[in-house]
């Protein structure tokens, strides 16, 4: 009878109620984050299937408990990423409307900016005047104004046609409800 794959579907919400140091390493880009259910290996090579809720993101140094009571840390893994840096905090600011708009997830921190690499999107950054450098490291976004919201979907729908009856501008065009 083959054996059955670990499964991870808890999170540790505070480090208080962490019984032990982590064991187990969980290594992934952010895309892989992203999803609440998964495939994956531990840094040690061990296959386990990941069942987390919908909507949410796992964070690097978060804390999982696997079905057999192990502690897992999950590790942002580098990967290419175009970064942006400069003392401009118009022009930054600038860049990250731009992106934002094109619904970009982004990373910010002190005079830099950073997304999942696109030959577009470094183009558009340029042409503000910055300079991007494509880069291995790990991808942290912002998680949005409608994080943890129930609605969010419901609140942001560009299909659906809907923003809570309000309209806003997309770069390049009028007005647009959605």
């Amino acid at each position: 009878m083959p054996e059955r794959m670990l499964t991870i579907s808890e999170r540790i919400e505070e480090r208080a109620n962490q019984p032990a140091p982590p064991s187990a390493r969980l290594e992934l880009p952010f895309e892989l984050r992203s999803r609440s259910r998964l495939r994956a290996r531990l840094s040690s090579g061990e296959e386990v299937g990941v069942l987390l809720g919908r909507g949410q993101v796992l964070r690097g140094g978060e804390l999982l408990r696997a079905s057999d009571g192990r502690i897992v840390q999950v590790i942002a893994s580098p990967e290419t990423v175009s970064t942006v840096r400069t003392t401009d905090a118009r022009t930054l600011a600038r860049a990250a409307y731009h992106l934002g708009n094109r619904h970009v997830a982004l990373q910010l921190g002190d005079g830099w900016l950073r997304y999942s690499h696109d030959h577009v999107l470094d183009d558009l950054v340029r042409g503000l005047g910055l300079t991007v450098m494509v880069e291995q490291a790990p991808f942290e976004p912002e998680a949005g104004a409608y994080h943890g919201s129930e609605t969010a979907s419901a609140a942001h729908q560009h299909g659906g046609e809907q923003h809570g009856g309000e309209q806003h501008v997309h770069d390049g065009g009028g007005p647009h409800h959605s």
